[in-house]
């Protein structure tokens, strides 16, 4: 039997990207501002938002791991640790679940 060779072909080189020539940039002169007459903005004082003290008093090891995330959800890292939040109806509910874990100053 004879032997068959098989050659494999390269494939054809793609041809390389030739660097398109830099365009040059004209430079613009720096355009003249007109003055304009600007009244100055006034800040008006931002309502301040109600907010609650929250204590944490009691350990939450051993507790159920939803409360655990609970107490870290409203930011409580150790036993009378103090944080201030925006007092709104989230933050209220977090605060009623874990409620015996807790101090709440308003």
């Amino acid at each position: 039997m004879a032997e068959e060779k098989v050659e494999k072909k390269a494939a054809p080189k793609k041809a390389s990207a030739t660097k398109a020539p830099a365009k040059k940039v004209a430079t613009k002169a720096p355009a003249v501002k007109k003055e304009t007459t600007v009244k100055a903005a006034t800040k008006k004082a931002a309502p301040k938002k109600a907010t609650v003290r929250v204590t944490l008093v009691k350990s939450f090891h051993g507790r159920l791991p939803r409360h655990r995330a609970t107490v870290s959800g409203l930011g409580l890292k150790r036993i009378n640790h103090t944080v201030e939040l925006e007092d709104t109806a989230c933050v209220r509910g977090m605060i009623n679940k874990v409620s015996y874990l807790l101090k709440v100053e308003d």
